[in-house]
């Protein structure tokens, strides 16, 4: 088990060596944590034994350990010659299923994770030091089958680097699959992963497959596996642990070969100490835990990714290419100084909607939410919904000097005297359609315009003639 704290990763490996009758000898390194072992052609280990039956054991990695579990075979199971329905594997224990001698050994590799010279990998787009160690990490992991908890917030791309690691493996050219474990209702999450058979619930009509029958030979993405139900979780684990399934309704097991990643925004540590999530089947999805950094701790990164949008984006794709080229320097700096609560999702979103915005061929600060682009005055929209000009005066004094609450008035009555007035200028003083466009009462308006002595310069148009004094 491992976790992205540090600059190295270890990977535990299972090594079995059989001598035959001829004396001739084969090594079988296995990196996936269950290990199957029979006469079958389905099994991890195909063992051509007559005394050895068609399922006849497996070794599980437990934790840190290595367990050899008799699958209640004819002629028994043996380790170190001691017949084990369970035992734990050391090094150098010699095991003997039927009359085949097997000697088996741990490999613990020790990856030292150097960041990679990478800004991009697959999907994924980044040259930080943390998005680098990340590009790291899934280059060493992906080829193996090497089950992985993508931990990190909401938005910080889990799904996209779980694509990766499929895309990278043995198993790109086969399915993957993303299951969402707190978007389905519960009494369905059962059926939607192992399948049901005809008639074992109401509404059941036909027999169905299940997710992670559907994507053997590929990888299934388990996301948000902290909302799996409590009751479910041992179902799961036993699918991991057995490698097979059994659909509701059925008692026939299914073989699968299934690469699980498992995503969440919850510490599944913190989870298991507070008995939301089953210690087993922590251990059995964390091999490898991968922490994604949020956007927030990558700054240098949203400038790339921001771009990286942009030109992939369907939003921004015209006749003759994207409509919009670029984001103007004044922009991206604001874009760096925010602190991106939704992360890249929230990035993507913001990024749309300023291509829809922008007037030319580059984003501008003004295309930028107000909460992004700094703290603003907002400029008023005609009725069409076009932008307008930005209101004069429209950056935002600090007056340190003053107290808060001085300082609060101060500034609210240059924001109402500016407001008003850009207000009356636009429609000629006419107030009754100015305060139509501002969406308050027309004896309010009046009020203000009153305050800020903006009648008496001008000629203030009141539509309906009644005098509010």
């Amino acid at each position: 088990m491992s976790e992205l704290l540090s600059t190295s990763l270890t990977l535990r490996r299972c090594k079995l060596v059989r001598v035959g009758t001829d004396g001739q000898v084969a090594e079988y390194i296995f990196d996936q944590p269950t290990v199957s072992l029979g006469s079958l052609e389905d099994n991890d280990l195909v063992l051509d034994d007559d005394k050895v039956s068609r399922y006849h054991a497996r070794i599980v990695l437990d934790g840190d350990d290595f367990l050899l579990e008799d699958l209640d075979s004819a002629n028994g199971s043996w380790v170190n010659r001691v017949r084990v329905r369970q035992g734990y594997l050391q090094s150098g224990a010699a095991v003997r299923l039927g009359a085949t001698e097997l000697r088996f050994s741990v490999l613990s590799e020790r990856v030292e994770i150097t960041p990679s010279h990478r800004e991009a990998l697959g999907a994924i787009v980044g040259k930080s030091e943390r998005m680098r160690q990340v590009f790291g990490v899934i280059e060493k992991i992906a080829p193996t089958g090497a089950t992985v908890v993508l931990e990190g917030e909401t938005g910080t791309g889990k799904e996209v680097v779980a694509r990766t690691v499929h895309q990278f493996s043995p198993r790109a050219s086969n399915t993957f699959i993303v299951f969402d474990c707190g978007a389905v209702q519960e009494n369905l999450i059962e059926s939607e992963l192992f399948g049901h058979e005809k008639g074992s619930f109401t509404g059941a009509l036909a027999s169905r497959q299940g997710l992670l029958e559907m994507a053997h030979g590929g990888t299934i993405l388990l996301d948000e596996i902290g909302e799996l139900a409590l009751d479910l979780q041992p179902k799961l684990l036993r699918a991991l642990e057995h490698r097979e399934i059994r659909r509701v309704g059925s008692n026939r097991p299914v073989k699968i070969d299934v690469r699980v990643i498992a995503a969440t925004n919850r510490n599944l540590a913190e989870e298991v100490a507070a008995g939301r999530f089953r210690e087993d089947l922590f251990y059995r999805l964390s091999v490898v835990r991968l922490q994604l950094p949020p956007l927030r701790e990558r700054r240098e990164d949203i400038p790339l990714l921001a771009r990286h949008i942009l030109r992939g984006g369907a939003f921004n794709r015209g006749a003759d290419g994207p409509r919009v080229k670029g984001i103007a320097t004044t922009a991206l700096e604001a874009m760096m100084r925010y602190d991106w609560p939704g992360n890249v999702r929230e990035l993507t979103n913001v990024v749309e909607r300023a291509c829809s915005f922008a007037d030319g061929e580059f984003i501008g600060l003004d295309d930028l939410p107000d909460h992004i682009a700094g703290v603003r005055l907002v400029s008023p929209r005609s009725k069409a919904g076009q932008r307008t000009e930005p209101l004069r005066g429209a950056t935002v004094q600090v007056m340190s000097d003053r107290t808060f609450k001085d300082a609060k008035d101060l500034w609210l009555a240059a924001f109402e005297k500016e407001y008003i007035h850009t207000l009356l200028t636009r429609h000629s003083g006419n107030l009754s359609q100015a305060a139509r466009e501002a969406d308050v009462d027309r004896k309010h308006f009046r009020r203000l315009a009153r305050k800020y002595d903006l009648i008496p310069g001008s000629r203030v148009v009141d539509a309906t003639e009644e005098d509010d004094a």
